[in-house]
């Protein structure tokens, strides 16, 4: 098992993502972002008590990863995923886990390329949008995971 390294603000700690919590098997083709965000959407609404900034920061980061897990770890041969989320109290946090072939995932501190540069800006993005981003490589599965802390309601 290989590990890529882990950015954070915070002290880390285990995923909260439990076997309890929504999760959706998905497969591309024929499954897509629309589904991913069709989910994300159903997972998070009825909890009306997430702060606007940590909702969209949350959905925005979730979507491009699961887009980027969708593009690259299927190498155009399609993938099976899948999105587990969690809300509760104190955090936002999911995990996504493919079928993808191994990539070289390095994480460090967000830094985009330069202004012409065609790609590299999603785990950037990420790596704003939440407080950690952690990869891991197990049992031959991709194996990511978000989190973000959540801000009381004014």
């Amino acid at each position: 098992m290989s590990t890529a390294s882990c950015r954070t603000t915070r002290p880390p700690r285990p995923p909260t993502v439990t076997d309890f919590d929504p999760t959706l098997a998905l497969s591309t083709p024929p499954d897509d972002i629309d589904t991913v965000q069709d989910f994300v959407q159903r997972v998070l609404e009825p909890h009306t008590d997430i702060v606007g900034i940590d909702r969209i920061s949350f959905e925005t980061a979730l979507v491009e990863l699961a887009s980027n897990v969708i593009q690259h770890a299927a190498a155009g041969t399609g993938i099976t995923c899948v999105l587990s989320i969690h809300a509760d109290d104190h955090e936002l946090s999911a995990r996504i886990s493919d079928s993808g072939a191994a990539g070289a995932v390095i994480l460090s501190a967000p830094s985009f390329p330069d202004d012409l540069a065609e790609s590299g800006r999603g785990l950037a993005l990420i790596e704003m949008l939440v407080d950690s981003v952690h990869f891991e490589r197990v049992a031959g599965r991709n194996v990511w995971t978000i989190s973000r802390a959540r801000h009381p309601l004014p």
